[in-house]
């Protein structure tokens, strides 16, 4: 009778466990960014840096900034973390504030 109790015990354990762990994978998973959010976070970084970093001036590198085009081929090559961080870098350099991260939800234009 001893042994049953303890076997029950366990078999509880372990399933209490196993809940515990899928929650706490389904909640990682649900706040982590996806691979598509970060290309799109990607792509918004990079077109805010072409369209306000380059100055109108024959100096100015614009879109042949060698940050700017390593982030790009990052960002295509599925490395987008290591892109997004390096075009925040970049902004941050050029006294650019960032725009926060595209949400996921629609919302209604500004008036």
């Amino acid at each position: 009778m001893r042994s049953v109790s303890i076997r029950s015990t366990i078999a509880l354990a372990v399933v209490v466990t196993a809940g515990l762990m899928s929650s706490a994978i389904a909640q990682n998973s649900a706040t982590a960014p996806g691979d598509a959010d970060l290309k799109a976070r990607c792509k918004q970084l990079i077109s805010m840096y072409d369209r306000y970093g380059a100055s109108r001036g024959e100096n100015s590198d614009g879109a042949r900034n060698h940050t700017r085009i390593g982030a790009d081929i990052d960002c295509a090559n599925g490395h987008a973390v290591e892109g997004v961080a390096a075009m925040e870098d970049l902004l941050k350099r050029k006294k650019f504030d960032a725009p926060p991260p595209p949400a996921g939800v629609a919302q209604s234009p500004r008036q």
